[in-house]
């Protein structure tokens, strides 16, 4: 049986695959051909291309919250619903952080990525919490780094100012740019500097990943307290981007969204935001690094309990959540050049 075109979201697109949702229903094409036009349970996609041989896949998450227990609170303000995990039953960032491991260790990745909000409140336990799950599942393939929740309480758990990691094909370069008691954030100049250096000697495509999104020079207004990363440090990590030809993109959490955009200084290498672990869509990231080029796949955890947590909380926010959250299907799934022209 098809599924209704009139309820259904397109959420996944890769070069062999479609992942069609419909509330907690969903319908996955296999094997499909790259770069060709499909039409599923009545809605027409295009797959990404492949280039050449795959060289590595690996994945991302962020904003996981472990011991977070009330979902949809925003300081200051009363807009609802807020939603909790019932009583009896396991909290919702472990129902949905367990999904997110069960379905990335089934693709055996070479590594995943963790850019920020490990915890809710940055406690000892939480993050102890995190470890058990995370690094019980991928060991020494983990690599992960603070967000501001981690943070807010001068918290030193995963303070690393920079991590390198090199796979077949591609380098990543991690930051902190999380703020001690701040949510925004920031980088110093030892870490534009260290940024830059990498990017002079990378001999692959560099992706430079963080949990804080930048401030976009075209279109946010300049605020010392943008939610975002600092405007100045924004610009300058915007000007090692257009200095530095290996760097093919920048790839942040923090703003619950699939998001993806770019600035004049650098053409059309993307700076991406990637949708929270812990509620509505409930994501994690693949990277298939081909030769010639690497695609994101973003994919929605797609466990019962996790589909049932997500339905619920995609109502947050007097029912805006969903449409803010979810993104266009080009803010999910796409190709990332890695010859810049």
């Amino acid at each position: 049986m098809s599924l209704d075109p009139g309820c259904s979201e397109v959420m996944t697109v890769a070069d062999d695959e479609v992942v069609i949702f419909a509330g907690e229903t969903s319908r996955a094409y296999h094997e499909l051909r790259p770069d060709a036009e499909v039409t599923l349970d009545g809605i027409t996609v295009r797959t990404l291309p492949s280039r050449g041989e795959l060289l590595c896949r690996f994945t991302t998450v962020n904003d996981l919250h472990f011991g977070e227990t009330v979902c949809g609170l925003i300081g200051g303000t009363e807009i609802g619903p807020v939603f909790r995990s019932v009583e009896g039953e396991p909290p919702y960032p472990e129902v949905m952080s367990a999904g997110a491991v069960a379905e990335m260790a089934a693709i055996a990745p070479d590594a995943v990525i963790v850019k920020g909000d490990l915890t809710c409140d940055g406690t000892d336990a939480q993050y102890r919490r995190f470890l058990e799950v995370y690094g019980g599942a991928f060991g020494d393939r983990l690599v992960h780094v603070r967000g501001n929740h981690d943070s807010y309480h001068s918290g030193s758990a995963a303070a690393w100012p920079w991590q390198e990691l090199e796979l077949p094909g591609v380098r990543v370069a991690l930051l902190d740019t999380s703020r001690e008691g701040r949510a925004n954030g920031t980088l110093s100049e030892d870490q534009i500097e260290w940024l830059d250096e990498l990017a002079s000697r990378s001999d692959r495509p560099l992706m430079v990943m963080g949990h804080h999104q930048i401030w976009n020079p075209g279109i946010d207004p300049r605020v010392e307290n943008f939610f975002g990363l600092e405007p100045d440090v924004s610009e300058a990590l915007i000007e090692v981007v257009a200095r530095r030809r290996s760097i093919v993109g920048y790839f942040a959490g923090h703003t619950h969204r699939n998001k993806r955009q770019s600035v004049p200084a650098t053409g059309a290498v993307p700076y991406v935001e990637v949708g929270a672990v812990k509620d509505y869509p409930g994501t994690w990231a693949e990277y298939r690094v081909y030769e010639g080029g690497i695609l994101q796949v973003d994919r929605r955890i797609s466990s019962p309990a996790a589909l049932a947590w997500t339905e619920q909380t995609r109502h947050m926010f007097e029912g805006a959540y969903a449409e803010y959250a979810f993104g266009s299907l080009s803010d999910r799934c796409f190709v990332i050049e890695t010859t810049r022209g």
